[in-house]
């Protein structure tokens, strides 16, 4: 299913680790721009859902697109929401763009036969089901949840080093 929410829990932890270094927004957008292919191969009936888009030089392009779309995009509605953040840099928002796109592959891999993650370096998928399914959910519901708590922290502490 497209727009899965169990690639959030990794990029939380991306978030949790990297801080201000990483855009959680310019990750979840990457996520999005990812699964366009799979939904329209749905919504037409394709055989192939997981073609170019997910592969080494599809998560590139999507990755340069997402953070190149999404730090403008992402400050944008942050000011609009008056939500208080760090500076959304540059360098988190490619961090965020390609750490998204790079894990979305490898955890589709996991779980699509119909992927070739590697092209163009190499054919196949070597990676189809080197962890059962249930439990691939199982760990990025869980890494997202611990990840929640760890940045909660994080903000509670900055609140009570506030002046």
């Amino acid at each position: 299913m497209p727009f899965t929410p169990f690639h959030l829990g990794p990029g939380a932890l991306c978030k949790a680790i990297g801080g201000r270094h990483f855009s959680f927004m310019v990750f979840g957008g990457a996520q999005v721009l990812m699964d366009i292919e799979p939904l329209i191969g749905l919504i037409q009936n394709r055989p192939v859902l997981h073609g170019y888009t997910h592969t080494l030089a599809g998560a590139l392009l999507i990755g340069l697109v997402a953070a190149l779309t999404g730090r403008p995009v992402s400050e944008r509605v942050l000011r609009g929401l008056s939500i208080p953040h760090s500076p959304l840099t540059w360098r988190a928002a490619f961090a965020g763009a390609f750490i998204g796109t790079y894990s979305h592959v490898l955890l589709d891999a996991v779980m699509h036969s119909d992927m070739n993650p590697w092209w163009p370096l190499a054919a196949g998928n070597g990676l189809l089901g080197l962890i059962p399914l249930g439990l691939l959910h199982q760990v990025c519901a869980g890494v997202g949840a611990v990840s929640a708590v760890l940045i909660a922290l994080a903000a509670r502490r900055r609140a009570g080093k506030a002046p």
